[in-house]
């Protein structure tokens, strides 16, 4: 298994390395702001340790929690920043059902609670985000697809997070974003490092091996900026 992943890591080491001495001729480093959820809080600081010698990363103060807090706070997020990459990312908690009855955290209950989003309130929303995304900056978007669902978790169905990626990708084929499909890899990464089929977390390695991805897709469109 090592052997097969070594000569992809010598990739992303001469990548790093190439927008590094490229960076290096310039006064500013590329500025990247990351919106997401707890997953995106979870790796971030592994993306910002990674890219630090060749990008400023920083990511939008709390949890982005679902498509509606994004509404209300995504101008404020970018504030007046110009930044060369904004990369963003919602579902989990769009396709999670809650009641206020249940005791489990976070009111989570996909037998008896309610839906965050439809998939159609989620797309609707997320083409709003996009609109009001490009009309405050000149960005370069990355969409970050929902990452695992595990059968076992008391909110969320397994296959909701495939209709709703599915549904998300549509939207920004249609406005040019760019994006990063973690969905498969971070299955793979949850059945070793997750913290249970019941949680849709990590453990600090997951978290590491989801930065790795995080970081070497960046590291490409870094290459698109300078």
């Amino acid at each position: 298994m090592g052997q097969k992943k070594q000569p992809y890591k010598l990739i992303y080491v001469i990548l790093l390395l190439t927008v590094f001495v490229t960076s290096s001729f310039y006064d500013d480093k590329p500025k990247i702001l990351i919106i997401g959820d707890s997953i995106s809080i979870g790796y971030m600081p592994f993306v910002k340790e990674s890219l630090s010698g060749v990008a400023v990363v920083e990511h939008n103060l709390g949890n982005a929690q679902h498509t509606g807090t994004g509404l209300k706070n995504i101008e404020a997020w970018i504030g007046d920043t110009n930044w060369d990459i904004i990369q963003f990312n919602w579902g989990l908690w769009d396709l999670c059902y809650r009641h206020p009855d249940s005791k489990v955290y976070g009111n989570r209950d996909k037998i008896n609670g309610t839906i965050t989003y439809t998939v159609k309130e989620y797309a609707d929303n997320l083409e709003a985000i996009v609109q009001m995304i490009k009309k405050k900056s000149n960005a370069k978007l990355i969409f970050v697809t929902t990452s695992y669902v595990p059968n076992q978790e008391a909110g969320r169905y397994t296959n909701d997070a495939k209709k709703y990626n599915k549904a998300a990708k549509k939207v920004m084929r249609k406005y040019d974003v760019v994006v990063n499909d973690i969905y498969k890899a971070s299955k793979v990464i949850h059945k070793e490092y997750g913290i249970g089929d019941h949680d849709v977390h990590y453990t600090k390695e997951g978290y590491m091996k989801l930065g790795e991805k995080i970081s070497e897709f960046l590291l490409t469109q870094i290459m698109t900026k300078i």
